[in-house]
């Protein structure tokens, strides 16, 4: 796959993908003195819509401090902490708590801002760290060899290096050209995801509400989350729900003005619709030990736990640390390569497991199983753990296998 123009020089390491687990790749291995350069399809002035990930976990704010200090300061100092949990049973609340702010310590469990609020203030933390960035830089092919890696993209261009970290998203064309292949489920059901705009003079509570069978919605589930600025809803759609009927723009405000007003169906700032993959990639490094995939270009979860970007972000972390190894120590390289690849696939295992473990409790098959979510809510005012449960079963075992480094995702 020859390029048009000749190679630009050996690159020590190069990153593919511009979103928040490239951007915290970049950081990272500046972060152990090593000059990046980053390769992104889409232009500087891209445009990305939606909310996409919303939460920023405490594991993943402690990361972005390490590698860029006071970049955990700044997210948390934009994005909002809801103290209130709240979880519903058709019209019955199961599980109420309040956290009041000093239980927090020096980090909150989380901050929750807009995605592209996020990748905002990691790209201005790279530009500060003295990250290259070359945009419109669509990566069409990858050849890997025993001392280097070639990377071709689409303006003809040819790179070389001597390792790769591959965040290019789902459709990583990295993983493509190695002929990785990922294992795992698709759900045929879907979700409706909506971002809606605060209204700044009469804001809803500052709280985080699951509610099982909305009454108003058909016994459909839907979640409302805040984020800085406003707050999303997602919608859980019954098998052979027509998307015409939840997804469209139409569709949403009529669905949304049920849930939380009228005056919230004209606020609507993105609307999109998601089937819940849990897949992870065969091998998270190829068989050179020169290209390593982090984020989504080597597993993907259902949203639920807020697992994906923030596994990602670990996965940034434990690359660059094993690249900058295997730069120091060269006779070192296939252990630490290897060491990155077991573990960080160990981790996405276990959480895609565990987002399995959440959508069996989120879609019950059975009416035994449905039957056990209604006694539990009966249970909740005498029993407080039924309510426990209720709240905490839709996003999945919280705790992570032993060998997973790098947060706890």
């Amino acid at each position: 796959m020859p390029g048009n123009h000749p190679a630009t020089g050996q690159h020590p390491v190069l990153v593919v993908g511009a979103g928040p687990v490239g951007l915290t790749a970049a950081l990272a291995l500046r972060s152990h003195g090593l000059p990046v350069t980053v390769l992104e399809a889409e232009p500087a002035d891209r445009q990305r819509p939606g909310s996409r990930a919303l939460f920023v976990h405490r594991e993943s704010l402690a990361l972005l401090g390490r590698i860029h200090p006071g970049l955990d300061a700044t997210l948390i100092r934009n994005g909002v902490v809801w103290p209130t949990r709240r979880t519903v049973y058709r019209t019955k609340d199961v599980f109420v708590r309040t956290y009041p702010p000093q239980s927090f310590g020096p980090r909150p469990p989380f901050t929750s801002l807009r995605q592209v609020e996020t990748e905002r203030h990691l790209l201005t933390a790279c530009h500060q760290a003295g990250v290259d960035f070359r945009w419109g830089a669509a990566v069409t092919g990858v050849d890997t060899g025993t001392d280097r890696v070639r990377v071709y993209t689409e303006d003809g261009t040819t790179w070389d290096a001597d390792y790769v970290i591959a965040a290019d998203g789902a459709r990583s064309q990295v993983r493509r050209s190695l002929g990785i292949t990922m294992q795992g489920e698709r759900s045929q059901a879907f979700h409706v995801v909506v971002d809606i705009e605060e209204d700044p003079h009469d804001p809803l509570p500052l709280e985080r509400v699951f509610t099982y069978e909305h009454p108003a919605l058909g016994g459909r589930s839907v979640m409302r989350v805040p984020f800085a600025g406003g707050f999303q809803l997602d919608l859980q759609c019954k098998d052979g729900d027509d998307p015409e009927e939840w997804a469209t723009d139409d569709a949403a405000r009529r669905w949304v003005a049920k849930v939380v007003g009228d005056k919230y169906a004209d606020r609507l700032l993105w609307v999109s619709r998601y089937h819940f993959l849990h897949v992870v990639a065969d091998s998270f490094a190829d068989a050179g030990r020169r290209v390593l995939l982090v984020g989504e270009a080597s597993h993907l979860f259902p949203p639920f736990g807020a697992r994906g970007m923030n596994s990602g972000i670990a996965d940034s972390v434990a690359a660059a640390g094993a690249v900058a190894r295997a730069l120091a120590v060269p006779d070192e390289r296939d252990r630490s390569i290897d060491a990155f690849a077991l573990a960080r696939r160990e981790a996405a295992r276990f959480n895609s497991d565990a987002a399995s473990t959440a959508l069996a409790h989120l879609r019950p098959r059975t009416r035994a199983a449905r039957l056990r979510q209604a006694v539990g809510a009966a249970l909740s005012p005498v029993v407080p753990a039924c309510g426990e449960w209720l709240e905490r079963a839709p996003y999945g075992p919280r705790t992570a296998p032993p060998t997973n480094t790098e947060g706890r995702y």
